[in-house]
């Protein structure tokens, strides 16, 4: 089983995402049309996952779900952690949208001369 890393391309990483796929439905002895029937997806959209054709992220969800193995999600994205700091700087407010920071603005610009 090789390692996704950060050197591998796009679609080595949808490859190897799709092999797992196929080892887990292989490891409960199933067919790609049972897997497909429980997922709720045709039985070539459970394929072309297998391949690493570039699946959604709903299928990818789904055929999880299917296969009992949703808990695979919180390896691939933990929920993000919050510094002390950070929670201190927000007020405990977690932010909806990134923001472009502002510009200083210098102190002769807002000054007008007398001259």
């Amino acid at each position: 089983m090789p390692a996704i890393t950060p050197a591998a391309t796009t679609e080595e990483i949808l490859a190897e995402l799709g092999d797992r796929l196929r080892r887990y439905r292989l490891q409960q002895n199933r067919t790609i049309e049972e897997l497909a029937a429980n997922a709720g997806v045709a039985p070539i959209t459970a394929q072309r996952a297998e391949t690493g054709s570039n699946p959604t992220l709903a299928t990818v969800v789904r055929l999880l779900r299917a296969l009992g193995r949703l808990d695979v999600l919180d390896a691939f994205l933990p929920t993000p952690l919050v510094s002390p700091m950070e929670v201190a700087e927000r007020s405990g407010r977690e932010p909806r949208r990134a923001r472009t920071p502002r510009r200083r603005r210098s102190a002769s610009a807002g000054e007008e001369d007398d001259a």
